[in-house]
């Protein structure tokens, strides 16, 4: 079904969809708009202090003692046009605490304590080549921002950013996509623990990620489709690698998705690791969107209240301020003591947290009856919307583990008799004598909520604001993907935080403009990396396979390929080193001979230098070593201190350390014997074990193959005994 507009372009009628089906929902009919957001961390140091970009995988059980730690505690104050941004007043209401540990990379910049140095000038190129390579417009002037954040993540209460550039675009196969802005700025802390007390939570952050520069690009909402948003952020990926200069690896790139249809609003969904979730993820939330839309009509008319129009843009401000006034009547925030019901409740958490000193506090909220809901799925095993779920996210926000509410009640150790005296306590109809599902399908519904008094409190105030929220549209924010075990659990999100608004922003003042000059912009565009595509076409000239290509350009290790078999474009593995087999090049890049090499010699794969595979592999070629001495040769030579440090200096350097390696070959044993004598060897195997080749033929291969190589001493080369052997157990055949 096409979507209907009026003639100002606006949705006409009711939005149509079945909100348990979520993947037959049709975006075109909805109003759908989705643009994303991507933050990719730069592999260079730290944007505005001159620490290294390192990280420091620790948890809180293994973080060094000798690591300094302060406690800090965050204020919200008024921005720049004397507002104070509504995501930073509500969780400034949850008065938590933070503990930062210092890590090695961090200093007094990341105390906060000492003002912030100039850009770091590797991530400024880094973020204008990623501009050009999208083709944006970099402004003349870049003036960082504070954006201000206080929920501990950064010790200053506020994340730097740089607008970079403006107006490019991505070139997908299913159209183009703007991008709106391509900004640079700091990533935040890394949490390593929450934990409660009984006057507030303590926050404990590692600074070592804070700091180290990001990427941040945002699309203009020209997505077409779920199933576009995936192929969207998949080509920003891949041109974010194209750089060769962005890190890789578990959260170094995070997709946000800004979703919304017609009949809802603009939602930010973060924690979208997996691109293959994207479309899930998204039509989920159109189903959410499309549920509460629904509900809050249902809700007005309980109310005598004017419907809301299935499109956003002909709400009535008017209309909106009556229903706010009319729910705010409705559901007046009134908390209620109950503990004394649960002095003996079966439920072993309420009983043990009563017995810490919490308290069982109680809300009433007339009208929801039967429409908070319990958990049931959709189509696609997905927990469907329903607003009990919104609520108890808006409460955990407040630090505690859930809420009770009516509609699924009794249950979890609370019974039927304590349901009744909960509802005595709060002056609303019991029905002791009819079934729970009855009395929740009607009338008013509570809240309960076990936890500290001052928790419990905030908790049910977020309740009751997010409750009363139901008679209007979906509200604009922040949420997460609701994550297990590592992946997202069904595609479902929970609510984060308000969606901030423009006092968040304001001018940096201890970091000056910097100008952007035309030349160093002309000097990225002429110096822009090769594509994806660009270097497979390159590779697909050198006789590899596809697989070795295409293995080749996701590690990134095609320029050291192409350097060792002498096309790199002037760059070399070392002076002096012959052009390389390509397919035996290809191949020990690919394997696990490095890996192999680093665990012989005590370090990382990483820390083995390629030129040092290449010298053996060209022994090797040049018939100095068998196929088996490649790993413990390689290994001696870099152990033994025949290595120079930082390798080859000169060719003549070069060759000496090939005719060193060619000597330890013969003395280690690695040297290949004579094809004359391994011949010889072969034949007199084949005549001793005739009986067995007849008896088992071409699969005495194998058994022959060690034979062969121990009658050699251990000196042949396996490749060529297998093709001797098997020319010659063909012959006896």
């Amino acid at each position: 079904m096409l979507i209907t507009l009026d003639p100002m372009g606006r949705v006409m009628g009711e939005p149509t969809g079945d909100v348990g089906d979520a993947d037959a929902l049709d975006a075109e009919s909805l109003g759908f708009m989705c643009g994303l957001e991507v933050h990719q961390q730069l592999a260079t140091g730290k944007l505005h202090s001159r620490q290294a970009g390192e990280l420091h995988d620790v948890t809180i059980d293994s973080v060094p003692e000798k690591w300094p730690r302060v406690r800090r505690k965050l204020r919200v104050a008024q921005g720049e046009s004397g507002k104070v941004d509504v995501a930073a007043r509500f969780e400034a209401k949850r008065g938590r605490q933070f503990i930062y540990i210092q890590s090695p990379n961090s200093g007094l910049i990341e105390l906060d304590d000492q003002p912030p140095d100039n850009h770091d000038e590797d991530a400024v190129n880094l973020t204008l080549t990623i501009a050009g390579l999208m083709r944006a417009h970099p402004v003349p002037l870049l003036q960082t921002m504070r954006k201000t954040v206080v929920d501990g993540s950064n010790t200053s209460g506020f994340q730097r950013t740089t607008l970079v550039a403006t107006n490019g675009v991505i070139s997908t196969p299913d159209g183009d996509v703007g991008v709106d802005v391509i900004c640079l700025e700091e990533d935040s802390a890394r949490k390593l623990e929450t934990t409660s007390t009984k006057n507030g939570e303590t926050v404990t952050w590692n600074l070592d990620r804070l700091g180290i520069p990001l990427v941040e690009i945002a699309t203009a909402p020209e997505v077409r489709s779920p199933e576009h948003a995936k192929v969207t952020a998949r080509v920003m990926g891949t041109i974010l690698r194209d750089t060769r200069r962005v890190r890789r690896g578990l959260g170094s790139i995070r997709q946000d998705l800004n979703v919304s249809i017609a009949c809802g609003d603009r939602v930010e969904i973060k924690g979208c690791q997996d691109l293959d979730w994207i479309p899930r993820i998204i039509r989920l939330e159109m189903s959410r969107q499309l549920h509460f839309y629904r509900l809050a009509n249902s809700l007005r008319k309980q109310l005598s209240l004017p419907e809301l129009p299935p499109d956003r843009r002909n709400t009535s401000a008017e209309v909106e301020a009556e229903v706010e006034a009319a729910a705010a009547a409705a559901l007046p925030l009134v908390i209620h003591d109950v503990g004394e019901v649960f002095a003996n409740c079966e439920s072993k958490m309420v009983a043990s947290s009563l017995a810490d000193g919490a308290v069982m506090l109680a809300i009433c909220l007339p009208y929801l009856g039967g429409n908070l809901g319990v958990k049931t799925e959709d189509s696609g095993g997905a927990q469907l919307p329903r607003l009990g779920r919104e609520l108890a996210s808006a409460a955990k926000l407040a630090g505690v583990a859930g809420i009770f509410h009516s509609d699924e009640l009794p249950a979890y150790g609370i019974s039927q008799g304590e349901v009744e005296a909960v509802k005595e306590a709060l002056n609303m109809a019991t029905t002791s004598e009819t079934s729970s599902a009855s009395s929740a399908s009607t009338g008013d519904a509570f809240v309960l909520c076990c936890a500290p008094a001052w928790q419990a409190e905030l908790a049910l105030e977020a309740v009751v604001m997010r409750a009363r929220m139901a008679w209007h549209r979906i509200r604009q924010e922040v949420r997460n993907v609701v994550i297990s075990k590592g992946e997202p659990a069904d595609g479902t999100t929970t609510a984060m935080r308000p969606l901030p608004g423009g006092a968040r922003m304001y001018p940096e003042t201890d970091i000056p403009p910097l100008p952007l000059v035309e030349a160093q912009w002309q000097s990225v565009l002429a110096n822009l990396p090769p594509t994806r595509e660009q270097r497979r076409e390159i590779l697909s000239d050198t006789g590899i396979s596809d697989d070795q290509i295409m293995q080749l350009l996701d590690r990134q290790i095609d320029e050291e390929y192409l350097a060792g078999i002498n096309i790199g474009g002037g760059k070399e593995l070392a002076p002096g080193i012959a052009p390389l087999p390509a397919k035996a090049w290809a191949t020990t890049l690919l394997d696990s001979t490095r890996k192999a090499v680093g665990e012989a010699v005590g370090c990382s794969e990483t820390a083995i230098p390629l030129a040092a595979l290449a010298l053996s592999l060209q022994v090797r070629g040049d018939g100095g070593m068998t196929r088996e001495g490649l790993v413990p040769l390689t290994a001696d030579i870099l152990s033994s201190g025949a290595w120079p440090l930082g390798g080859p200096a000169n060719p003549s350097a070069t060759s000496a350390l090939i005719e060193e390696i060619t000597t330890r070959a013969v003395a280690q044993g690695f040297r290949p014997a004579d094809m004359g004598d391994l011949e010889s060897i072969v034949d007199k195997v084949i005549a001793e074990r005739a009986d067995f080749i007849a008896e088992r033929g071409m699969e005495a291969m194998g058994p022959l193959m060690g034979v062969v190589m121990a009658e050699s001493g251990g000196a042949a080369d396996g490749k060529a005994v297998s093709e001797l052997l098997k020319q010659a157990i063909m012959k006896f055949l």
